[in-house]
């Protein structure tokens, strides 16, 4: 299955590659350039097929735990000043997403939106230091009962051009459904009360919406 994000790229794509191949068999007469024209648009489509692929996860709805919103690996955990929403200290989470990974968002807690914001912005490498204040982001709050209000912040690398959230203020939202995509590249920040307890260490790989991030 493939993102919503992705079917025009996709749809494009694959036409592009039907025409250069019809194109390179008909005026080129060496069989050895075609075969390496077809070679070389098929494994380029293929590089943006599993870009936008949006594997089915199983997430186990539980309020007082935190799930990953994305697959990558663990960059950042550290005691931080948040000074967009919350303007106090919280516990920062960041993971870093490569190019090959699956790039959906998924919403890291069940609650209420309280907070939705895009913010344009440079396109620094994702994990420059800079980069969460910098960079083109999103920014979303979601509340619930249990662990009370967590932020996370979609943050645009240095190939990424396009940031998709699709949370809105009011919303009611489900732990590990789309909350959005980021093409080509980037990182997500969780901000976390200080009480939460990590069950993640630096440089480990995640899952979004099955592997989780902290505990209440």
């Amino acid at each position: 299955m493939f993102h919503k994000e992705g079917h025009n790229i996709i749809g494009i794509s694959f036409i592009t590659v039907t025409i250069i191949n019809l194109i390179s068999r008909n005026l080129i007469d060496d069989s050895f350039i075609n075969y390496s024209i077809g070679i070389l648009t098929i494994f380029g489509l293929g590089l943006i097929l599993q870009f936008f692929r949006n594997p089915k996860r199983k997430t186990q709805l539980n309020d007082s735990l935190i799930i990953s919103p994305v697959d990558g690996k663990v960059v950042v955990i550290e005691k931080v000043y948040e000074k967009e929403y919350f303007k106090d200290d919280r516990i920062q989470v960041s993971i870093f997403m490569s190019p090959l990974n699956v790039h959906v968002t998924r919403y890291a807690n069940s609650g209420i939106v309280k907070f939705s914001k895009y913010h344009p912005g440079k396109y620094l490498v994702a994990w420059h230091p800079k980069s969460s204040e910098l960079n083109e982001r999103t920014t979303v709050v979601v509340e619930n009962n249990i662990f009370g209000k967590v932020l996370y912040r979609q943050i645009a690398g240095a190939l990424a051009r396009r940031i998709v959230n699709y949370a809105k203020v009011g919303d009611s939202v489900t732990q590990g459904e789309d909350a959005g995509f980021i093409k080509f590249g980037s990182r997500v920040d969780l901000f976390l009360p200080l009480d939460s307890k990590i069950t993640v260490k630096l440089h480990q790989l995640v899952v979004g919406g099955v592997d989780t991030i902290a505990e209440n």
